[in-house]
Order: C-alpha cells, then structure tokens, then sequence
C-alpha cells in the first residue's frame, strides 16, 4: 500500500510593510490542496472581510492575493495543513508562535489580526486572552484578537463575525471599502 502524497503547506500572502496581516492557527487541508488561504466553503473568512469593510467586494479565495493592494494580508500561527486545528500539538503552536514572531519582525506589518483566542492563547502562552487588542506586541506588531471565522465557530454568526472584524478595521485605521457600513473614508 502507498504512503499518501503529503499536503504541501500554504503559501503565506505577504509583503512588507502591510497595515493588517491575518493570522490563522494553520491550513486546513482542502485550503492547502487547493493552494489557497480559507478555501473551504463553510468559512465565513471572505464574507466577514468584505461586511466589515476591510475590501470593497466579497472576494474568492482564489483572489487572495488582490488583499495585498489593500496593505492586508494572510499567514498562520503553524505552517503544517491538518484536517483539525486540534490536531496540533502544544509544542507545535509554541514552535510557531517563534517562527511567527520572525516572519513579523523581516516584514515589519502594523497589526497581527489573530483569528481565534484558542490558538494564540497556546502558541504566546496567554491562557487569559480575550478577543480585542492585546497587550504585548507580537514581532513588533500590536495584536488584536478576531473570532475564528470557521463554520465551526457557531458562538459568532456572520453579523457578529463581521461586527469584530469592523472593530479591529477602525483600530488600524483602515477605511471602509465596503460602502456596507455607511462609514465616510
């Protein structure tokens, strides 16, 4: 019997100097094989972007690479595709964590938006973070807290979900592109 072919890891959507960089626990497997950042269809990732005005339409993930023109971008906490975030150990996360803090510091962004308390609290050792800005810098960068986007995550329906997006876009400065929120740029 064949060993499975290994899922390659996901390219991270960066550049130097970005406003907001999103940062996920790690890549699901049908967003790894198919090469792009929350590709599966019940994350509401790309729906809660555009409510909350940080793009002017709801993009494909396909078109993840358009969020660079608007100093956004995408990574995650561990490099290593998995079908469950629970899959990773706590080593893992805490190894991640580091090797965040780098890829942070060589690309100097304003914000890290982390997407889910669960991961960062065990990749920076914060077992009593809450969701919204953060104390301590990550890399250099100030930190705030988002609701997972998964489909899983049912504490936060999409309103919700977009609503702390909106919270962390006014933070960073970031105008509305969306024209949803009747907010002037």
């Amino acid at each position: 019997m064949r060993e499975p072919e290994p899922v390659q890891a996901l390219p991270d959507v960066l550049a130097e100097g970005l406003r907001v960089v999103f940062v996920g626990i790690n890549p699901g497997l049908s967003s790894a094989a198919a090469g792009h950042s929350f590709h599966t269809p019940g994350n509401r990732f790309w729906p809660a972007l555009h409510r909350s005005g940080f793009t002017p339409r709801r993009l494909r993930a396909e078109e993840e690479r358009l969020l660079l023109d608007w100093g956004l971008g995408i990574t995650s906490i561990v490099r290593r595709p998995t079908a469950r975030a629970a899959q990773l150990s706590r080593e893992e996360l805490v190894a991640g964590g580091r090797d965040l803090a780098d890829r942070v510091r060589a690309i100097r962004p304003e914000w890290l938006a982390m997407l889910g308390v669960t991961g960062y609290r065990a990749a920076f050792g914060a077992p009593r973070a809450r969701l919204g800005p953060q104390d301590e810098p990550i890399g250099g960068a100030r930190v705030w807290i988002v609701p997972n986007p998964s489909g899983l995550n049912a504490h936060y329906p999409p309103e919700a979900l977009a609503a702390e997006f909106a919270r962390l876009r006014t933070a960073a400065g970031v105008p509305d592109r969306s024209g949803l929120l009747g907010e002037r740029a």
